[in-house]
């Protein structure tokens, strides 16, 4: 392959591409180009790389959008400047980081950058040396449809090439508005269709056209047992999500009333590598029994000093209930600042956690993205014959977390979140037998890999216990252990 802008002639040798995206993506010259498949098949990659030579040959602009714009630096941004520096590239790339812009010193093309959330960005947004020429949708899955139309919009003016517009993904869900879109043409047996007369060409790629992928990463991959998760990630075929957890949600933007949000909760899930390190930041209105996801980070390859840094302006002095799992890290962000402490958890603690979100209504603000894509994807085990098992799956749980609440003074709060306070919880005063509070302290955890039982109340709820812990019934206490199914257990809500 040659190249030739201006008086300089690049060579690169073919070894240097996966085979479906040299054939079918380099050069590709339709308006509408899909490309879709499993994780782990280099699809971004590939376009990343189309995106530089195509800038560097002197006639096109690109415009690369995620639906979130903060998501792009993370991604889009830094394939593309990974692929420049393999190239062999850079001096002849001018890159702005915190304007996201990549120029072309040789000829003044540009890559921006930007996010759907970010309606008058995209509606200004102009090259500096003649139009957008291309528009790159990562994640196109998680886009409104309306959005994605109106990109389309902004592929016009006076250009020597052909304007194109590239969508990739992965096919999450079969009754996304882009099978209906654009999905017409596509054989289940092809790994590449296309179409003149709609101007469309579809790729699918899978882990196994990726030659330069590890071989530990291919042995994830195909270990994957759970069906959804193997079909859409592993196979990449569009998923049928059928035991999803929680429908109780939607996406709202609610930027008018955060000055009046005060009770707010903050919680931390580690991760590095593939696992991304994840904090939100969340309001709970008891009164209404509504929790607000507020914002959210969300990335892999973040350092502890990079998360704190994005976490502070956040959490500001407020507490931060961070996963247990790693207490040096709990400690690291301690000393940069940060009240963190960890998650008093044990068995039994997601399941009951799953249980307190479904009782609420949950408001997720647009810019949080991550958390949009986990309670949406977030589901139940199956057993082998497709069936709903009560157990949520240990995948799409970052921005979740499962706690014990206990009923305070000021309402339900995560016991993780009393440690180390003092205050006053709801009890029973059993001498004058009325609901009261009573002053704690001293919370903390007293042990570590118990057993415990969940007891399933008739309105859904469930008390995760150890077997010796009391609990008043009609007939005075009596250890979780030695309930049965006549026991009525006292819900001070519901004394008269």
């Amino acid at each position: 392959m040659t190249i030739q802008p201006a008086t300089i002639e690049l060579k690169i040798s073919p070894t240097r591409f996966n085979a479906p995206y040299l054939e079918h993506l380099i050069g590709n010259e339709h308006r509408y180009q899909i490309v879709f498949g499993g994780a782990s098949s280099g699809k971004s990659y590939a376009i990343a790389q189309r995106v530089v030579l195509d800038v560097f040959g002197g006639e096109r602009n690109y415009l690369v959008v995620r639906n979130v714009a903060r998501t792009v630096r993370q991604s889009c941004f830094n394939e593309i400047v990974k692929s420049i520096a393999d190239f062999k590239l850079t001096q002849y790339f001018s890159v702005n980081k915190s304007d996201l812009v990549i120029t072309c010193t040789l000829n003044r093309k540009q890559i921006l950058f930007a996010g759907l959330d970010d309606v008058e960005k995209i509606k200004s947004i102009t090259p500096q040396d003649g139009v957008i020429t291309d528009i790159w949708v990562e994640e196109a899955t998680e886009c409104d449809h309306n959005a994605v139309k109106q990109l389309d919009k902004r592929l016009r003016g006076g250009a020597n090439v052909t304007k194109r517009m590239t969508l990739s993904f992965n096919p999450i869900i079969q009754t996304h508005w882009i099978v209906g879109e654009y999905f017409g043409i596509w054989c289940n047996d092809r790994q590449y269709v296309e179409s003149d007369d709609l101007n469309l060409s579809i790729l699918k790629t899978t882990y196994k056209d990726n030659r330069f992928l590890q071989p530990d990463d291919i042995a994830a991959l195909e270990a994957e047992s759970d069906p959804y998760y193997r079909e859409v990630y592993t196979l990449g075929n569009w998923g049928l999500l059928g035991a999803t957890i929680f429908r109780n949600w939607r996406v709202e933007d609610f930027s008018e009333l955060e000055a009046g949000f005060a009770d707010h909760r903050h919680g931390i899930d580690w991760g590095f590598g593939s696992d991304p390190f994840a904090y939100v930041k969340l309001h709970y209105d008891r009164m209404r029994k509504r929790l607000y996801v507020i914002d959210e980070v969300c990335a892999v390859g973040l350092l502890n000093i990079e998360a704190a840094e994005q976490v502070k302006p956040l959490a500001k002095r407020e507490r931060v209930v961070c996963d247990s799992a790693e207490p040096k890290s709990v400690a690291e962000f301690r000393t940069l600042g940060i009240d963190a402490v960890p998650a008093v958890k044990g068995p039994g603690s997601i399941e009951f956690g799953v249980k307190f979100l479904q009782s609420l209504e949950i408001i997720i603000h647009p810019r949080c993205q991550q958390a949009r894509n986990e309670f949406g994807a977030y589901k139940y085990k199956e057993d082998r014959n497709g069936n709903a098992l009560p157990v949520p799956l240990d995948k799409n749980n970052h921005c979740l977390a499962g706690d014990t609440v206990v009923n305070t003074a000021d309402g339900d709060v995560p016991i993780s979140e009393l440690v180390g306070t003092s205050g006053r919880v709801q009890c029973y005063d059993k001498a004058t037998q009325t609901a009261t509070t009573a002053e704690y302290r001293d919370c903390r955890l007293t042990q570590q890999n118990a057993d415990v039982l969940l007891v399933t109340l008739e309105d859904g709820r469930v008390l995760t216990l150890t077997a010796e812990h009391p609990v008043m019934t009609q007939r005075g206490w009596v250890n979780a252990g030695e309930l049965t199914a006549a026991d009525s257990i006292l819900d001070i809500h519901n004394i008269s």
